[in-house]
């Protein structure tokens, strides 16, 4: 337990660009999910059975979610949505089987945090056209353009250093619980901050990137 309270290890590299165990383990979590849902929809029934009725059962309910969060109107989003919900999970729990969690890694959340910043500036100026864009910055005065603008580029850091700070502020409390007591006594204490906390991080970025989407929209 002790490498978790260190970097991530570098595993390989790609030409100049290393590959560090959390990106690697991302990969891997991403490739679990896709060769998940092609394996549990390749035989779709009419009357849904086993686990046809769980995947649809989870599917409804990030459809419902995004419909509650961001109006019926928007529930195309919920691919997106429940997509990113299942990475974050699994990769904020993937800490109780003893593999540093990729969340605990800032180059991870930080690109999921400015993958939701394109989205609400790519939406934003749909809506309000590329005049009313800009337009929106020096609102409700002009006087307050630059402090639009920074409260603009803080979302996407507090998004994402928020998700990066709890994961790894458990990480580097479980390691080192594990360090001074024995291995049985911190199970609740890894059962509560890969589990709990991580399914409550997982909720908070969703709902706050909904939210900050639909704001953009409207």
């Amino acid at each position: 337990m002790e490498r978790f309270l260190e970097a991530p290890q570098v595993i390989f590299r790609v030409g100049e660009i290393p590959i560090t165990e959390t990106i690697l383990g991302g990969w891997i979590i991403m490739l679990f999910i896709i060769l998940g849902g092609f394996v549990l929809t390749r035989r779709l029934q009419e009357r849904p059975r086993g686990s046809q009725a769980y995947v649809e059962l989870i599917v409804n309910a990030f459809r419902s979610l995004v419909s509650d969060t961001m109006g019926t109107d928007k529930t195309g989003f919920f691919p997106f949505v429940g997509a990113l919900i299942l990475f974050i999970l699994i990769s904020n729990i993937s800490g109780v089987v003893g593999v540093r969690p990729p969340t605990s890694d800032v180059n991870i959340t930080m690109g999921m945090a400015i993958l939701t910043f394109l989205m609400v500036q790519f939406y934003r100026m749909k809506a309000k056209g590329l005049f009313g864009y800009f337009k929106s910055f020096a609102e409700p005065i002009f006087f307050l353009f630059p402090l639009n603008i920074i409260s603009e580029l803080a979302a996407p850091v507090s998004l994402g250093m928020r998700l990066f700070g709890n994961i790894l502020g458990g990480t580097v409390i479980v390691a080192l619980i594990y360090e001074v007591i024995p291995v049985v006594i911190p199970l609740p204490f890894h059962l509560y901050f890969d589990l709990f906390v991580g399914a409550v991080q997982t909720f908070i970025f969703a709902m706050l990137t909904m939210v900050f989407v639909k704001m953009a929209m409207e």
